[in-house]
Parts: C-alpha cells; sequence; structure tokens
C-alpha cells in the first residue's frame, strides 16, 4: 500500500490538471509558450503518475485494468474481471 500522502498528492495534480486544461490547450493553440511556462508545474498532464486505483502502487501498473499487476493477478485468479483467465498449454 503506498503512503496516503503520495496518493492524496496524485489526486491534487488531478485536479490542477483538469483546472488548466482548457487555458493549456489555448496557449499551446495561439503558441504562447511564454504564457505556458507561467502556469504551475502541476497542470501539466506529464506530472501526473499512474497508480494502482486499489492499492496507490505506481510500479507494475497495468492500465487497460486500472490495477497494479499483482491486483491484477489476484482479481483474475478470483474471477473478479471478465473475460481474463490463466493462461495454460
Amino acid at each position: 500500500m503506498a503512503k496516503k500522502s503520495w496518493i492524496a498528492r496524485n489526486e491534487k495534480r488531478k485536479r490542477t490538471v483538469e483546472k488548466y486544461a482548457d487555458r493549456r490547450r489555448a496557449l499551446l493553440e495561439a503558441g504562447d509558450y511564454e504564457g505556458l511556462q507561467k502556469l504551475p508545474r502541476n497542470a501539466s498532464p506529464t506530472r501526473v503518475k499512474n497508480r494502482c486505483s486499489l492499492t496507490g502502487r505506481a510500479r507494475g501498473y497495468v492500465g487497460k485494468f486500472g490495477v497494479s499487476r499483482i491486483m491484477f493477478r489476484q482479481l483474475a485468479l478470483q474471477g473478479k474481471i471478465p473475460g481474463v483467465r490463466k493462461a495454460s498449454w
């Protein structure tokens, strides 16, 4: 389980990205790069980290399902992810 502060910080970044999305888009279309630099750093979507929705783990994130590799394996073995089953050949 990730620290609560890391998860909270990432959620705050997501809110900041949403808040400045329209302004960022307008500045990019206008080519005003000095105006872009005046926006907060956390307004950039690349600052947001992909994290597991269940545990907050940052590494081993499976984007299609929104969980870490560990939680993905557990949920798949329990049959809680539709259409996913353990491979055997």
